[in-house]
C-alpha cells in the first residue's frame, strides 16, 4: 500500500495495529544482533581444515632455503605474494603481505604517512596546518574511524550507482592541496554494494590532484565476495595508474577475513614498486617478520584462484538464502509503500536500507527495545551525522535463517510504525 495515498484514518488504524505488533515482539525478549557483517559459524567452518595444512612434519623452508620458523621475510613469503598478485591482478613485486587485518595495514600507512609522508610530499602530513580525506557515503565507518583519530578532516561526496560523484571529486582534488586522499571502497561497497563502472575507474587514475601527493586508498574488502554466477566487473586500478602517467597514485588493500577466519586471516597491500619499496624501509624498522607460518598455511589450503573461486561459491551457498530472505521481506513489506528503499547487491556483506528522511535513529532505536540490535544509525557517514537520517546498515551474514527472519520482523514493523508517524506529524 502507498502510505502517502492513505487518509489519516486509516493511517491511525494501520498505527494502532503495528503498535500491537510491535508490543507483542516486545514481550518476546528478543536478543537478535545485526550490528556487524560476521561470518555465520558454518562459513568459518568451510575453512577449519586449513589448520592441518602446516604440521610438525611439513616442509617449512621456502626456495631460496630460509626458514619460515625463523626471523625475516618482513613483506610476505614468496608463495603468499604470488597468489594474492593473482588475484588483484598485480605483480608479486607489487605486494606486501600482513597480518589478519587489512584494517591494520590502512592504519599504519596512514601513521606513517603523518609521521613521514609520502612518495611527493613536500613534508610530513601531521606538520600541515590540515589534512583532509575525500569520503564518499554512505560508507564504511571504520575508515572514517582511522581519519577521526589522526584529525584528518572528512569531506562526504555521494555515491552514484557507478561510484563516487566525479564531478565532485575532480573539483575538489583540483582546488585544494590540503585534499591527500580518499576512501574508495569499490567493488560491492559497504552498505550501498556498489561496484565502480570503468568510466570511474578511469576519472580517479587521471585526474589531476593539486596535491603531489594524493592517493587513492582502494579497500577492495569484496574482491571474491560474490552472490551470483554473474560477478560484477572492477577495472584494475594500477594498470589504471600507469596508463594514467600516476603509478605511485593508489594503495591496494584486502584480506582474506571473510574468506578464511577473521581472527586468523592474511592481509595484502598493494601498489606501485617505488611505493612499497618506501614502504618496506620502514617495515624493517618497524617488524622483524610477519606470521610466515599462517600465510603458509593459506597458500597450502587456497592454492590458487580457482580454488580460491570454489571456496567462495561455498560461502556464497550458505548466505544468498540470507540476503534473499531480507530482499524478500523488503518487497513485500515497502513494495509500493514509498516508505523505504533499498539495494539489491551481487556481493559483498551488506544491504542498504533507506528510511524516510528523519527516520533512521528512531527505528534502530525501536528496534533495540524490542532486542534486536542494527548498526547505529549515521555510522555510514564521517562523524555519525547521515544528513538526512535515513540509512540503516542491514547485516544478515551472521544470524541464522530463523533469527534473521525474526530481526527483520521487527524491523519492519518498526519501519512502518515511525514513517506512519512522520507522515502524521507532518500533516498536523
Amino acid at each position: 500500500m502507498d502510505y502517502f495515498q492513505m487518509s489519516e484514518q486509516e493511517l491511525r488504524v494501520h498505527e494502532a495495529s503495528l503498535a500491537e505488533q510491535y508490543e507483542a515482539y516486545k514481550q518476546q525478549k528478543l536478543k537478535l544482533d545485526m550490528s556487524r557483517g560476521k561470518p555465520c559459524p558454518e562459513q568459518l567452518g568451510l575453512s577449519k581444515e586449513m589448520l592441518d595444512t602446516v604440521t610438525s612434519g611439513s616442509q617449512l623452508q621456502a626456495r631460496d632455503g630460509s626458514d619460515y620458523l625463523n626471523y625475516g621475510g618482513i613483506d610476505g613469503i614468496p608463495e603468499a605474494k604470488e597468489l594474492f598478485a593473482d588475484i588483484l591482478g598485480v605483480s608479486p613485486k607489487e605486494v606486501i603481505i600482513g597480518g589478519n587485518a587489512s584494517l591494520n595495514m590502512m592504519h599504519d600507512t596512514i601513521s606513517r604517512a603523518m609521521l613521514h609522508g609520502l612518495r611527493g610530499s613536500k613534508e610530513p602530513w601531521a606538520k600541515l596546518p590540515k589534512v583532509k580525506f575525500i569520503c564518499p557515503s554512505p560508507g564504511y565507518d571504520r575508515h572514517f574511524a582511522i581519519c577521526e583519530l589522526f584529525n584528518i578532516e572528512m569531506i562526504v561526496v555521494g555515491l552514484t550507482p557507478d561510484g563516487p560523484d566525479m564531478d565532485a571529486v575532480e573539483k575538489l582534488v583540483l582546488e585544494d592541496e590540503s585534499i591527500k586522499g580518499i576512501w574508495c571502497m569499490p567493488k560491492y561497497s559497504n552498505p550501498e554494494g556498489i561496484t565502480y563502472s570503468d568510466a570511474t575507474v578511469e576519472r580517479l587514475a587521471r585526474m589531476t590532484t593539486k596535491a603531489t601527493d594524493f592517493r587513492l586508498f582502494w579497500d577492495d574488502a569484496y574482491n571474491v565476495h560474490h552472490l551470483t554466477a554473474t560477478p560484477d566487473p572492477l577495472k584494475n586500478i594500477l594498470s589504471a595508474c600507469k596508463e594514467a602517467g600516476n603509478p605511485d597514485r593508489v594503495f591496494i588493500f584486502s584480506s582474506t577475513s571473510k574468506i578464511t577466519f577473521p581472527g586468523a586471516g592474511v592481509a595484502v597491500m598493494a601498489a606501485s614498486e617505488d611505493n612499497l619499496n618506501a614502504i618496506r624501509k620502514q617495515l624493517s624498522v618497524q617488524t622483524i617478520g610477519p606470521d610466515k607460518i599462517n600465510q603458509l598455511r593459506h597458500v597450502r589450503f587456497l592454492k590458487n584462484p580457482e580454488q580460491v573461486q570454489l571456496h567462495m561459491e561455498k560461502h556464497a551457498a550458505i548466505i544468498k538464502p540470507k540476503f534473499d530472505l531480507v530482499l524478500d521481506k523488503f518487497e513485500h513489506e515497502f513494495g509500493g509503500s514509498r516508505i523505504a528503499s533499498w539495494s539489491k547487491p551481487n556481493g559483498g556483506y551488506f544491504i542498504s536500507l533507506n528510511t524516510l528522511d528523519g527516520c533512521a535513529r528512531k527505528v534502530v532505536q525501536m528496534a533495540s527495545e524490542a532486542g534486536v540490535t542494527l548498526t547505529g544509525a549515521g555510522a555510514t557517514f564521517p562523524y555519525g551525522q547521515d544528513p538526512r537520517d535515513c540509512n540503516i546498515r542491514i547485516a544478515p551474514t551472521y544470524p541464522s535463517l530463523a533469527e534473521l527472519e525474526a530481526a527483520i520482523d521487527v524491523l519492519c514493523v518498526c519501519v512502518k510504525l515511525t514513517s506512519i508517524r512522520t507522515i502524521l506529524s507532518k500533516s498536523a
